[in-house]
């Protein structure tokens, strides 16, 4: 299995047009061979103390796909290529983390 964190930093004001984008395009993705789960998060209230939070700019996609190769395919889809293209100007930053279980 492959887990990625998506960390998407939008420009100051921009990020819930990117996730109205984003909730679009998420029924092609859940119908994507290899997927198990695709989903944004953003920071929780009421935390405290424990909490790091990533601020209201960015928010995390939280991906599991049964294989690298599923997840190069979800990367290549035409679908992806779209959102992309819709949000690509909101983007301030992104960072991915691909990461496989610690046995």
């Amino acid at each position: 299995m492959i887990h990625v964190l998506a960390i998407i930093t939008a420009k100051p004001g921009k990020r819930e047009e990117i996730l109205g984008h984003f909730r679009a395009n998420m029924p092609a993705v859940h119908a994507e061979a290899g997927c198990i789960e695709y989903g944004p998060a953003v920071d929780a209230e009421g935390a405290g103390k424990i909490q790091t939070p990533f601020g209201p700019d960015t928010f995390v996609v939280i991906e599991k796909w049964e294989s690298m190769d599923h997840l190069k395919a979800h990367g290549a889809a035409p679908h992806m290529a779209a959102y992309a293209a819709k949000t690509r100007e909101m983007i301030e930053s992104r960072v991915i983390h691909v990461l496989t279980p610690a046995g």
